[in-house]
């Protein structure tokens, strides 16, 4: 039984749309990063946050064995974890230069 009840429109392809957003709504910051080849810009605490609720979204999915949600969370965990490690490599990158030259 739905809230929202609508012959027009198809669930599945709402849950993958909503997830391909979610999933990849951090992948602008990390490219901006590889692009700059520097961390500025760039706010980890958003990324990693947003890592953790995933891992809960993914318990959630292999709890009710949703294959969708599992699939999303799993590369939506991968691209914040590569977002936030992405942005540490950068940012002691950085900070050792502004020793060296400080």
């Amino acid at each position: 039984m739905s809230l929202f009840s609508s012959a027009n429109i198809n669930p599945d392809v709402v849950g993958f749309v909503a997830g391909f957003g979610t999933t990849f709504a951090a992948l602008p910051d990390l490219i901006g990063m590889l692009k700059r080849r520097s961390s500025a810009g760039m706010h980890p605490r958003m990324a990693g946050i947003m890592c953790l609720f995933q891992v809960g979204w993914l318990y959630y999915g292999l709890l009710i064995a949703s294959r969708p949600i599992i699939l999303w969370n799993v590369i939506a965990i991968l691209v914040n974890g590569l977002s936030v490690g992405t942005y540490l490599y950068f940012s002691r990158r950085e900070k050792g230069r502004a020793a060296e030259h400080g």
